[in-house]
């Protein structure tokens, strides 16, 4: 349907077909031509019928990616990995996201919305060229926050520094592996975070992605991404 530059090599890619609702926190792997290996992608919006992916342009892969035109037929792998979960009890909600880990936060903060949780958001980038999504985070949180390592958007400096000025019981986060280490040293309250990895498969066959928790090995793509706070062992 549409695949477009949103932010400095941020791509937004639409895709209709026979898509089922994709929860949030889970992930799409799209087939590119000439790659061995799928893609694995974040679900960023989901409804039946429809899926939009954003994703950043690292490697052969996903420039290849960016080729993609209107009416061109993909095949993806989907309903991969286990996403958010929206606990009753939570009324407060924050959510952390860093650079392209932002973007399953944004179907999340839409079901958390419809819920009637007071939502929050933080999101770190290196700089404003990188920052995508801006207004739709804008339109559907309660407020919003923002930290470029440059300054050159927001607060200079960490995305754990802002916490102090928010208001929450329950968290969330996805973005680089350390930035997820700093956020879950200093939030005391708990929270689930989205894990970023290479995978393989995607469902959990070749082991790629395993990786050692509380309750012994887990697979990123198929027992994640998505893991419970207490779970983790950085």
């Amino acid at each position: 349907m549409r695949n477009e530059e949103v932010a400095s090599k941020i791509f937004r890619l639409e895709l209709a077909g026979e898509i089922p609702q994709l929860a949030a926190g889970s992930f799409v792997e799209v087939s590119v031509g000439g790659m061995y290996l799928r893609r694995p992608i974040s679900v960023c919006e989901s409804v039946p019928g429809k899926v939009t992916l954003v994703y950043k342009v690292v490697g052969k892969g996903t420039t290849q990616m960016t080729k993609l035109v209107r009416n061109d037929v993909v095949n993806c792998l989907l309903q991969l990995g286990n996403g958010f979960q929206i606990p009753e009890s939570s009324r407060k909600a924050l959510l952390v996201g860093g650079g392209i880990g932002t973007a399953p936060l944004y179907q999340l903060a839409v079901e958390l919305r419809k819920k009637g949780v007071f939502t929050t958001f933080i999101a770190g980038f290196a700089n404003q060229s990188e920052i995508f999504y801006q207004k739709e985070f804008e339109n559907i949180c309660d407020k919003t926050y923002y930290a470029t390592m440059d300054g050159s958007f927001g607060h200079q400096g960490l995305v754990t520094e802002l916490l102090p000025e928010c208001d929450y019981d329950y968290f969330y986060a996805c973005g680089p592996t350390p930035m997820l280490k700093a956020v879950t040293a200093a939030i005391a309250t708990d929270g689930q975070l989205s894990l970023e990895e290479r995978m393989g498969c995607g469902f959990g066959i070749c082991m790629g992605c395993s990786l050692m928790t509380a309750h012994g090995a887990k697979r990123i793509c198929k027992d994640g991404p998505v893991f419970r706070k207490e779970e983790l062992v950085w």
